[in-house]
């Protein structure tokens, strides 16, 4: 080879490189916009369940939840009570 042609060789492969990269730099961009926008969609759809369907549960939940505390706020204390009653009847 001669060396006029391995000066533009190497003269070429960087700057292919540079159009190769600036390429692919450019379709990752187009493809994160693409997700960006689906995500924002995604939000707001969320929000929508959110407000129209979770929302709504809230209270229900709390009413459900008020009982149940009482009862597991009392389960140690019924344990204790039966432990002892275990002992006396052991004769212990």
């Amino acid at each position: 080879m001669s060396t006029e042609l391995m000066i533009i060789l190497s003269m070429a492969a960087p700057a292919l490189l540079v159009v190769v990269l600036a390429t692919g730099l450019y379709w990752v961009g187009k493809r994160l916009e693409i997700i960006s926008e689906g995500l924002g969609t995604l939000g707001g759809a969320l929000a929508t369940v959110e407000s129209q369907h979770l929302r709504p549960l809230f209270k229900l939940v709390a009413d459900v939840n008020g009982p149940l505390k009482i009862i597991v706020d009392t389960l140690p204390v019924i344990a204790g009570k039966a432990r002892l009653v275990v002992r006396k009847a052991q004769g212990g």
